[in-house]
């Protein structure tokens, strides 16, 4: 059963008298559980699609349904409720909140968000932290770690809600490579055991390789016959 399902999306942004389109008329289906890579230049519209996906933007034509629920006309809190249940993000920035500690920062979507029980909300902090190689430095902020560090913080916030979609953006960028390699097989394990469906941006081709599915973007289309499978 498919979690995502795009029928002919397309987003115009327009400033001044200027318009340029991002997405050409996008139609596409994901599977629940599925490890799924878009990949494309820079400026081809992958970024869009993913912010479309995850309810941070709204097309400006076309229908996409997240897990049976239609999102393009939720409003700004209904969207904001749906992301907060459903999905997990990690951005190229980290977006960590500065002021707080890492263990605060994992914490924060399930206290301000799931709102859950302390004791069962550190313990998911704990083994999420752990997971990432991230649990000495429980109490440091932001701007005492790494970038790289900060990277796998953000993942580490993106997964201890144990949503049902992650959409990651450039996840490993700022990994070297047998960190990388690590939060790669983290992601796949999670997704053996919980079902969570994974859909990267990406350049890697760290990623690209573990990738079960290929999609490719050029000038805001998927490329006729570029889509491929890889076998499990």
């Amino acid at each position: 059963m498919a979690l995502i399902e795009l029928q002919n999306i397309t987003k115009t942004y327009t400033v001044g008298e200027v318009s340029q389109q991002a997405l050409k008329g996008i139609s596409l289906s994901v599977g629940k559980g599925a490890f799924v890579s878009i990949v494309g230049p820079s400026g081809s519209g992958k970024t869009t699609l993913l912010n479309i996906i995850g309810c941070l933007d709204k097309p400006s034509g076309g229908k996409a349904v997240i897990d049976g629920q239609e999102v393009n006309h939720l409003g700004r809190k209904d969207g904001a409720r749906f992301r907060g249940e459903n999905l997990g993000f990690i951005f190229q920035a980290f977006n960590l909140i500065p002021v707080l500690s890492v263990f605060e920062n994992v914490e924060y979507p399930l206290q301000m968000i799931k709102n859950e029980p302390a004791p069962q909300r550190r313990e998911k902090v704990r083994e999420t932290l752990q997971a990432v190689g991230m649990l000495e430095h429980a109490h440091k902020l932001p701007d005492q770690i790494s970038g790289g560090q900060k990277q796998r913080v953000a993942i580490a916030r993106a997964l201890v809600t144990r949503p049902k979609l992650v959409l990651a953006d450039e996840p490993t960028a700022s990994l070297d490579h047998e960190t990388a390699f690590n939060v790669i097989r983290l992601m796949r394990g999670m997704r053996d055991a919980y079902g969570t469906t994974f859909l990267f941006s990406t350049h890697d081709p760290r990623i690209v390789g573990e990738a079960e599915t290929i999609h490719t973007l050029e000038d805001g289309l998927l490329v006729p016959n570029a889509s491929e499978e890889i076998p499990s």
